[in-house]
């Protein structure tokens, strides 16, 4: 168990602690770049953490995890530690990042957390959390759940938050990960849209999930080398 506690928490910490530090450090740098670098950031930090922990975890995401729990992927205890782990992680790389770089950048950019544009509605702002979080857990059944999925670690997983980000970024921030979310909303006292950081990703990562385990995976055997798909009962 402390295991796949340890693997969640590194793997939420590094994602947090480096898209925050990309997006105040651009912020510091007066670059107008800001969407580009925090999609590659996200992206390229994502991709290797997933690849690093995949082996014991590497879901790095409460929405990827609640994905797993309703398709009966994982326990619900193990989910419930996977999910701590989590928010753990994210709020103590958000302390973190609030404890090292400047206070008016961490004031300026909420220490790297998201926001909603003025020009979007929360219920607008909740389906694109939801469309753009059910592409990343299309892409993690489809690329490390499936059996019959390449073997490309957590590559196209990276990719996907890259594309959403630059694709939404503007207007939600991109989040797709409540923990993402939740802590800098805790290191900075800003809990502004937290519930369309919740209920978005976890709306689209629960449909991605139903829909690839029902209508995308085989139900043969799965192969010895594979690991057991599904708990035990």
């Amino acid at each position: 168990m402390w295991r796949h506690f340890a693997a969640e928490f590194i793997g939420i910490f590094a994602l947090v602690f480096v898209g925050g530090a990309a997006i105040m450090s651009t912020r510091m740098s007066g670059t107008t770049e800001v969407l580009v670098t925090a999609a590659l950031a996200h992206g390229l930090i994502l991709a290797i953490m997933v690849t690093a922990t995949m082996r014991i975890s590497g879901h790095l995401n409460p929405a990827v995890t609640i994905g797993f729990l309703v398709t009966r992927r994982i326990e619900p205890m193990l989910a419930m530690l996977y999910i701590v782990a989590q928010l753990m992680g994210a709020t103590i790389a958000a302390y973190a990042l609030k404890a090292l770089f400047p206070a008016a950048v961490v004031v300026a950019t909420r220490v790297g957390g998201q926001a909603i544009s003025i020009d979007v509605s929360m219920g607008q702002a909740i389906a694109l959390e939801a469309i753009a979080t059910f592409f990343l857990v299309i892409a993690v059944f489809g690329t490390a759940v499936d059996p019959a999925a390449p073997k490309v670690g957590g590559f196209a997983i990276g990719l996907t938050v890259g594309a959403d980000i630059l694709a939404i970024g503007p207007l939600t921030g991109a989040s797709m990960n409540p923990a993402r979310s939740f802590g800098p909303a805790i290191a900075s006292g800003i809990f502004e849209a937290q519930a369309v950081y919740w209920i978005g990703p976890i709306l689209g990562g629960v449909v991605a999930a139903l829909l690839y385990d029902r209508l995308f995976l085989r139900r043969g055997k799965e192969p010895a080398d594979h690991g057991a798909v599904r708990p035990k009962a």
